[in-house]
C-alpha cells in the first residue's frame, strides 16, 4: 500500500492514472504528513469514532483517518477519483467511498447507517470556493457532529474565528459562532499542496455548541439581521437594516431596537457581539 503522504507516491498515482486537476473542483491534493498529523489530532480521532471525509482526493487523508478511527465515510464528487481511491484504500476494510456532491447527500442517513445516528467527526481539505456553503450546511441540518477539522483558505480561517470590531469579522464568524468553538490548528504554506495553491492554507476546528451560546427567539431573523447589517458594511447598522428588503420593520422600529441595547443610533454592524444581534432579534420579535 503506497503511503500517500509521501509526495514520491502521489505523483505516481497521478501519473498512473494520467489524472488531470480539474480546477472546476478546486483540487488540491495535501503532501505533507505532519499536516495530516496535525488534523488527526486535533480532530481527537479514536477508534470508537466514524469520521465522516469530504472531497478525499486520492486517498492521502483518508488512509491516515483509517488507520485511527473505526469507520471512515469518504464523499467524493469526482467521478474521475473513484478508481484511484479504489487502489489507494484496497488495504483498508473501514472505509466507504460514495460518489456524490456533499451538497446533495442524506448526512443524516450516513450517521444513521454508518453510526447508529450518534455524533460524527468531520474532516476535510475543502475546495476554498465552497467552504462557506459546505460548512454552513452541516450545522443548520442539524447533522449530529462533535467537530468539524478542516483545511481551508488562511483568510476564511481568520473570518471564522474574528472578534467584533476586527476587519476580518463579518457574517462568517458570528454564523460559525453560534453553532461551534473555532480554534486555529496550524497555518499550512502552499507548498504542501499538489497543485500549488496562490494563497496560504490553515487547518481549524470547529467544535460545536451543546447549546448555542446565545438564546434567541427566532434564530432565522437573528440571521436575516446578521447578513442585511454586513452587506453594507459602510453604512451604520440602522441604515444596512433600513435598506434590507429582507427586514420588514420601520426606521423607528430599527432605532427603537438599537437603543434598546444600550447602543448609539451610529453604530455599525462590525462592532455588535452576538448577544447584541440576538438581543435586536429578540426586540423585533416583540413587537409582531
Amino acid at each position: 500500500m503506497a503511503d500517500l503522504g509521501n509526495p514520491r507516491n502521489t505523483i505516481a498515482v497521478i501519473q498512473k492514472y494520467q489524472f488531470v486537476f480539474q480546477k472546476k473542483f478546486g483540487q488540491n491534493f495535501l503532501i505533507d504528513p505532519h499536516v495530516l498529523e496535525k488534523i488527526i489530532s486535533a480532530a481527537g480521532i479514536t477508534s470508537q469514532d466514524c469520521v465522516l471525509e469530504i472531497g478525499p482526493g486520492i486517498g492521502t487523508m483518508t488512509q491516515c483517518l483509517a488507520e485511527h478511527a473505526r469507520w471512515v465515510v469518504a464523499v467524493e464528487i469526482d467521478q474521475n477519483l473513484i478508481p484511484i481511491l479504489k487502489e489507494t484504500l484496497e488495504g483498508y476494510s473501514n472505509v466507504t467511498v460514495i460518489n456524490q456532491d456533499i451538497l446533495k447527500t442524506d448526512i443524516h442517513e450516513l450517521v444513521r447507517q454508518y453510526n447508529e445516528g450518534r455524533a460524527i467527526k468531520v474532516a476535510a481539505n475543502l475546495p476554498y470556493y465552497i467552504t462557506t456553503p459546505i460548512i454552513m450546511g452541516l450545522f443548520e441540518s442539524q447533522v449530529p457532529i462533535e467537530n468539524i477539522t478542516i483545511m481551508v483558505q488562511k483568510e476564511v480561517a481568520d473570518r471564522m474565528q474574528a472578534k467584533p470590531g476586527s476587519k476580518d469579522y463579518g457574517a462568517l464568524s458570528l454564523a460559525v459562532q453560534y453553532y461551534a468553538e473555532p480554534y486555529l490548528v496550524a497555518n499550512v504554506p502552499p507548498n504542501c499542496f499538489m497543485p500549488r495553491p496562490k494563497v496560504g492554507s490553515a487547518v481549524i476546528r470547529l467544535t460545536k455548541h451543546q447549546t448555542p451560546p446565545v438564546k434567541v427567539k427566532d434564530e432565522k431573523l437573528l440571521f436575516r439581521l446578521i447578513r442585511a447589517s454586513f452587506n453594507q458594511r459602510r453604512k451604520t447598522l440602522q441604515n444596512g437594516l433600513n435598506n434590507s428588503p429582507e427586514i420588514p420593520y420601520s426606521k423607528e422600529q430599527i432605532l427603537a431596537a438599537i437603543e434598546s441595547q444600550n447602543l448609539p443610533a451610529t453604530i455599525r454592524g462590525e462592532a455588535l457581539t452576538l448577544e447584541q444581534f440576538a438581543g435586536l432579534a429578540d426586540f423585533f420579535t416583540g413587537l409582531s
